[in-house]
């Protein structure tokens, strides 16, 4: 049997959030949170978190597109984050915060283009769109600690007050994604 496994690469805030999202997708095969679109090699979470290095938050999501398509986990980005604000999700303010898909092949960009023209006609947020659609970059893997963050501290107040909302959010918009527990 074939593997059609495709990538997405999306940032939107903090990558706990979206990881603690997709990883509850059915048809997404993994998520890892990581770092792209900056200029420094192999960049500590410290100095992404500078802002000097240009880097986004990100999650990479692998999924098979016989189950899910590339069109629905953009739709499912789109519910999750504020893609009007410039720079900032919630209290997270900086450009490695930012929405930005980051495309692997013309039929993503074209898609990512798309939905948010259709998101835009349907006027579905109080403001413009600032979700910046870039070719993918070299992508680094962020640190051990940052991955499956919210499974492994569902307490912690971060994850309590901003994540599980978010998380709750997505369950009750996308009950007919979620993955079978």
């Amino acid at each position: 049997m074939e593997d059609r496994t495709e990538i997405a690469t999306l940032g939107g805030g903090c990558f706990w959030c979206l990881e603690a999202v997709y990883q509850q997708v059915e048809g997404v095969t993994a998520v890892e949170s990581g770092y792209t679109g900056g200029h420094v090699d192999d960049p500590s979470y410290e100095q992404v978190c500078s802002g000097d290095t240009g880097h986004a938050e990100v999650v990479r999501v692998s999924f098979d597109p016989s189950v899910i398509s590339y069109r629905e986990i953009l739709e499912i980005f789109f519910a999750i984050h504020d893609p009007t604000t410039l720079n900032r999700q919630g209290n997270d303010v900086g450009t490695q915060y930012r929405s930005v898909i980051y495309t692997h092949s013309d039929a993503q960009r074209a898609t990512a283009q798309q939905v948010m023209a259709d998101i835009a006609a349907r006027q579905l947020y109080g403001g413009p769109l600032v979700t910046q659609v870039e070719p993918a970059q070299r992508y680094w893997r962020a640190e051990a600690y940052h991955q499956n963050y919210f499974r492994n501290h569902p307490e912690q107040g971060y994850c309590a007050f901003v994540i599980s909302p978010k998380v709750a959010k997505f369950r009750k918009s996308f009950a007919h994604r979620l993955r079978a527990q």
